[in-house]
């Protein structure tokens, strides 16, 4: 068991596939991590609807498809949006961002 460290407003949903743990903030950050290691290898923020308010950026829900690949998310905007990896990707221009967190406990 370990922490996950990076939030910065309550969490409201996680999903998890074979590789990934996925957590949505209240504020509509997202975080996607290696469930195994505890790594943060992608945040990013949701933007509301035009015509939303800011307050209803949050994600409320989310789930993975059955093939893991794609993420749904139910957002305060009453919107669902999903997600998909990016097929043309690469370490040069997506590259991971590596900050190790010295408050990581295991118990």
């Amino acid at each position: 068991m370990g922490n996950f460290e990076g939030h910065n407003s309550i969490i409201n949903s996680l999903a998890v596939n074979e590789d990934v743990l996925f957590s949505g903030g209240d504020n509509g950050s997202m975080s996607f991590w290696d469930w195994k290691s505890g790594h943060r290898f992608q945040s990013l923020d949701s933007i509301a609807q035009p015509g939303s308010l800011d307050a209803e950026a949050g994600i409320m829900s989310s789930t993975f498809d059955r093939t893991g690949l794609r993420l749904i998310v139910g957002e305060a905007d009453k919107t669902i949006k999903i997600w998909k990896p990016d097929e043309n990707a690469t370490p040069e221009t997506h590259p991971l961002e590596w900050k190790p967190t010295l408050g990581r406990q295991r118990y």
